[in-house]
């Protein structure tokens, strides 16, 4: 079957996006009966406790799937090094979602630099917890380059498309057979609205047999157009 999912950043529903969700639930129950995916990015600043994400998992829908993006005190901090500790207690916890984990999304910090055999010990090490689809949103112009590329191929994961791209100095190149893409709003970042012709445009990329099972996350959630933005790709792709 041709999935693809499309969501937001967060499952919080503005008063003026209402209207297109059911009344009754909390806010997750409500935007999981329409959109089927959500990205959690409030683990990056925090931990949730276990029982905090089994409660999400069985608040949503059989085929809903959630991203969850990697803690800051392992790519910020640490910065891929020396993490063990920290990522077997996000595993602990996120590993509660079971078959509703469709994701865990790294994003780097636009100062880090590729470092082969750091970059190399590490996604051993999330691979080693992880079976399921990882994505990686790199920043710096380095993990852009050949033995990035190859590193990323190797263990399986996913070079996230961003827009607008920070430090790819080229066309994106894919990793794996499956897309993630951050829309993050262009030309103001976290704000712009996406115009109809750009989400026709995508919606026929998505459309294609080649994305089955990719992900497109709307990360312009300042100003309240990434539900809107979701809704609309949604609707073109149904």
């Amino acid at each position: 079957m041709h999935t693809v999912y499309i969501g937001t950043a967060g499952w919080s529903i503005s008063s003026a996006a209402a209207s297109h969700f059911p009344l009754d639930g909390s806010h997750l129950q409500r935007y999981a009966q329409v959109l089927d995916c959500v990205e959690i990015n409030s683990s990056f600043y925090r931990p949730h406790q276990p029982s905090t994400y089994a409660r999400w998992a069985a608040s949503v829908p059989a085929h809903f799937r959630f991203s969850v993006k990697l803690p800051r005190s392992i790519t910020h901090e640490r910065r891929l090094r020396e993490g063990e500790a920290e990522l077997e207690r996000f595993a602990g916890e996120v590993l509660q979602l079971g078959n509703k984990l469709g994701c865990v999304l790294v994003q780097l910090p636009p100062s880090l630099r590729f470092e082969a055999d750091v970059a190399a010990a590490f996604f051993h090490a999330l691979r080693q917890r992880f079976d399921g689809m990882l994505a990686c949103e790199a920043r710096h112009s380095s993990w852009f380059e050949t033995g990035a590329t190859d590193l990323l191929t190797i263990h399986g994961i996913t070079r996230v498309r961003a827009d607008p791209p920070a430090g790819q100095p080229g066309p994106h190149v894919p990793t794996t057979e499956t897309a993630y893409v951050r829309l993050h709003g262009s030309p103001k970042i976290y704000y712009s609205d996406y115009p109809a012709d750009y989400l026709a445009m995508l919606a026929g990329e998505l459309r294609t047999p080649a994305h089955a099972g990719s992900w497109c996350i709307f990360d312009n959630t300042a100003a309240g157009a990434a539900l809107f933005n979701a809704l609309d790709l949604r609707a073109r792709l149904a």
